[in-house]
């Protein structure tokens, strides 16, 4: 098993939690957060200069079987893109184990 874990624009998160749930990745992690991407336009700009290149950002996690991690990437990638710059980050993180919590099989 693998965590993806991907940093993308606000403005994208919308789209890119949509592709992710019609391919029919629906266990999602999502925060709000702050962090270093490039400014998209004036607004940002303005915020991220008065704020030391801080600007809102969207942190989603997911985990994944090992099979699934190429069509995961590509999709979070595709979605979130904007323009030909570096729209975020990606990154896939062994998982070594995945217990439930509670559950018939908890004693």
């Amino acid at each position: 098993m693998k965590q993806i874990t991907a940093f993308i624009h606000h403005v994208r998160s919308a789209d890119v939690i949509d592709a992710l749930r019609d391919a029919g990745y629906k266990n999602l992690s999502i925060l709000d957060i702050k962090g270093t991407l490039k400014p998209l336009g004036e607004q940002e700009l303005a915020y991220s200069s008065e704020a030391g290149v801080v600007i809102s950002e969207v942190q989603l996690s997911l985990v994944c079987d090992d099979n699934q991690v190429d069509e995961v990437t590509a999709i979070i990638r595709k979605a979130g893109k904007i323009e030909s710059n570096i729209s975020g980050w990606v990154y896939v993180s062994p998982v070594e184990q995945a217990l439930p919590i509670g559950g018939a099989e908890d004693h």
